[in-house]
């Protein structure tokens, strides 16, 4: 398929919308001036259908990043070889602008089942042995996509404790050890760095959780960063706890854009995603936050160059 028209946002900065079915015949009609559209990979494995010819569409209007969620790209019993076959021909079909998942896993044995799915994004523990797996893993997927691939940093709401005597990394050299080995990118959720440094907090971490993610994009490096994506999240407490938990389900709060601004500071004009899968707001919302990003990035940008001068 030949890439098509799509007009910019801007010269620089490539801003995009996650594509959700609500918003599908509306965009189809109106054709927002937008750089690309990304949708879930795991949508659209059939092999035909009503929803593979709404996405054909917008392919023929916009490019598209594939951000699957269920490769279990940390996963020790290897990938599913099923769910590779239908993201290469998914890929094959669609030619996506890029391919994305997670640094999680989600499948492993479970007592006399052979195979079990948690159909969740389960963190990984930052050891050696956890990095060979998700190396070797990420490395099958691009010798068959014949590709580069994208991985993106997880909000985590529990964590592993290091066997004792083990190397733990930190996550931004977990994740930069892993593009060098494999020479894959980063996807880096602004959002996802945010609500782990205030659900840290609340577990006692007195650092301010703005500071936080800025000391953690400082660690990452960044020629391996390909794409930024920006989120709502929201605030649980109640009888069973308290917790913040990434919903995608709001706008984008000041703190997660004043991180945002320091990622586009650091990393430059990066691909920038707007998601918002919960509570999925008319589509004028969806584009009025695209749009903040845009100017935000160009903002952060400019004043970047200003202090380089």
């Amino acid at each position: 398929m030949q890439a098509p028209h799509a007009p910019a946002l801007s010269g620089d900065i490539q801003t995009g919308i996650g594509w959700r079915h609500p918003q599908y015949a509306q965009l189809l009609q109106q054709q927002p001036s937008l750089d690309f559209l990304e949708v879930h990979s795991e949508n659209f494995f059939a092999r035909g259908g009503a929803s593979l010819a709404v996405l054909e569409q917008g392919r023929a209007l916009y490019p598209v990043s594939l951000h699957g969620v269920g490769l279990s790209l940390g996963s020790a019993a290897g990938l599913d070889s099923w769910h590779l076959d239908q993201l290469e021909a998914l890929v094959r079909r669609i030619d996506p602008v890029r391919v994305s998942d997670h640094a999680s896993f989600a499948r492993a044995p479970w007592g006399s089942v052979a195979m079990v799915h948690a159909a969740d994004l389960l963190p990984l523990p930052f050891s050696d042995e956890a990095l060979d797996t998700l190396c070797s893993n990420v490395q099958r997927v691009q010798d068959r996509l014949q590709r580069r691939f994208m991985v993106e940093n997880l909000s985590a709401y529990l964590q592993w404790r290091p066997v004792p005597g083990e190397q733990e990394w930190s996550e931004p050299d977990f994740l930069n050890a892993l593009a060098r080995r494999t020479g894959c990118q980063l996807l880096v959720d602004v959002n996802n760095i945010y609500v782990n440094a205030l659900n840290a907090q609340l577990q006692g971490d007195a650092r301010d959780p703005v500071a936080a993610c800025s000391a953690w994009l400082d660690a990452i490096d960044p020629a391996s960063v390909g794409e930024l994506h920006v989120a709502g999240h929201c605030e649980v407490n109640d009888a069973h706890g308290h917790i913040v938990i990434d919903d995608h389900g709001s706008r984008v709060s000041d703190a997660v854009w004043a991180v945002y601004r320091h990622a586009i500071r650091r990393f430059g004009a990066v691909p920038t995603l707007m998601e918002w899968d919960t509570d999925v707001p008319a589509l004028e919302v969806l584009l009025g936050e695209a749009g903040v990003a845009r100017q935000m990035a160009q903002t952060a940008l400019q004043q970047a160059e200003a202090c380089d001068a």
